[in-house]
């Protein structure tokens, strides 16, 4: 009865009980998926299957080709002072901090 809940009433005792069993799989990530799914929490006791749920799936993804295409017709996604910007940040190489360290 995997998945669903399972409603008895005790006719004598007035009493509803719900069991609710739920399937599960056990995934292998690297390191770095790892960190990036834990930091993308909104509170500390929310479980990974939340952030999973929550996340956006693009339907439709862009290949190289189309993407040379968009910059083409677009132009340049950032300005010379935007990429000074992430240089410099990417060079100090900073862990961004634990939104919730352990005591």
């Amino acid at each position: 009865m995997l998945a669903e809940a399972v409603h008895r009433l005790d006719a004598d005792t007035q009493y509803t009980h719900i069991l609710c069993i739920m399937a599960t799989r056990t995934i292998s990530l690297r390191v770095e998926a790892y960190e990036r799914l834990r930091r993308a929490r909104t509170r500390p006791n929310e479980s990974f299957s939340d952030v999973v749920m929550r996340a956006r799936w693009d339907d439709q993804t862009v290949t190289g080709a189309e993407l040379l295409v968009l910059l083409r017709e677009r132009g340049p996604l950032y300005d010379p002072d935007e990429l000074d910007v992430i240089d410099q940040l990417k060079s100090e190489g900073r862990a961004p901090a634990d939104k919730w360290p352990t005591p």
